[in-house]
């Protein structure tokens, strides 16, 4: 094959058009809401509000978007909250620049968003690395957050090599530099983005398989069809992890909510003890509730379970 028809490939498979969303599948409709652009540094970041009240600011986790909350967001706005959803860059419906993906740099995003849109502090509501977005910004800019909800909270972007076995952590090494080749990183992308293997990966980790429908699949699949997204997604497997748990806690004063699921093999339920000890500590305004039968993403599995101690404890906290 020559140099030209292996380029025309690799274009074909990164940027090749999906196919037709079957009718039924569009969550994001399903919501209701009106998506908006907002121009940041120059990129386009997709977002939505819906109702009225104290601010909510919503934050997905790796590979999802504001489709994610597609069954919290009705219910959060109906109980008198104004809800803010947003697309990370890289993610969703944002655009998909060649940058170096960071903690950071999504940190920076939220916080100029909460400058441009919302301007009072806000409860910041996380999942995964959303979780832990949150915790940076109730540790690094308390002044922007009233409290915040973590719902299974990444320890880190990515694993930290003194964490990992060493030939586990040469692999990790290895593969995050293969993705990110020119032609073998389209290559394995287009395997790794395909329907059935998001399925595969969401059966790992979803405690509710019942939740695992074919609206959630699309709603993963459809932006790792967008130009940019393989090299958004080899940016981020070469990430630095960002910081620890266990190093932002000290520093958050609000109240927090930590919503875990049990049967979560990511995060599992075991590394969830420094937030049950906090909760433990009278001193601290945290608290924390585990979810049966749930895994990584409690808020898709057992939405109005969720959406029930979410109510509960902002109408707490009102008082």
């Amino acid at each position: 094959m020559t140099g030209q028809s292996t380029n025309q490939l690799i274009k074909s498979l990164e940027l090749a058009p999906c196919g037709p969303s079957p009718a039924s599948l569009s969550a994001e409709e399903d919501s209701h809401l009106k998506k908006q652009i907002w121009n940041w540094r120059g990129y386009d970041v997709q977002y939505a509000v819906k109702g009225h009240g104290t601010p909510l600011v919503l934050i997905h986790g790796f590979g999802a978007s504001i489709g994610h909350w597609r069954k919290n967001i009705p219910a959060l706005s109906a109980a008198g909250y104004r809800v803010y959803a947003i697309d990370l860059l890289g993610f969703g419906g944002s655009e998909k620049p060649a940058l170096d993906y960071s903690l950071d740099l999504w940190e920076a995003l939220l916080r100029d968003f909460w400058q441009h849109h919302i301007g009072v502090p806000a409860v910041f509501v996380g999942n995964s690395i959303g979780g832990l977005l949150v915790l940076m910004t109730l540790a690094n800019t308390p002044d922007l957050a009233r409290g915040g909800v973590i719902l299974n909270c990444a320890g880190s972007l990515n694993h930290r090599p003194e964490d990992l076995p060493r030939p586990l952590s040469l692999v990790m090494g290895l593969f995050g530099k293969v993705v990110g080749a020119p032609i073998m990183g389209p290559l394995i992308f287009g395997q790794v983005r395909r329907r059935f293997r998001i399925r595969s990966a969401l059966k790992q980790v979803y405690g509710n398989r019942d939740a695992i429908t074919p609206e959630l699949v699309e709603l993963l699949y459809r932006p790792s069809c967008d130009p940019g997204a393989q090299k958004v997604f080899a940016s981020i497997l070469t990430a630095p992890p960002g910081p620890r748990p266990s190093e932002l806690l000290p520093k958050i004063h609000q109240p927090l909510l930590v919503l875990w699921g049990e049967n979560d093999p990511w995060t599992p339920i075991q590394s969830a003890s420094l937030y049950r000890e906090l909760a433990d500590d009278a001193s601290r305004a945290v608290t924390f509730q585990s979810i049966p039968d749930t895994g990584h993403c409690p808020h898709d599995e057992r939405p109005e379970i969720v959406n029930w101690l979410l109510l509960k404890w902002l109408d707490a906290e009102k008082t």
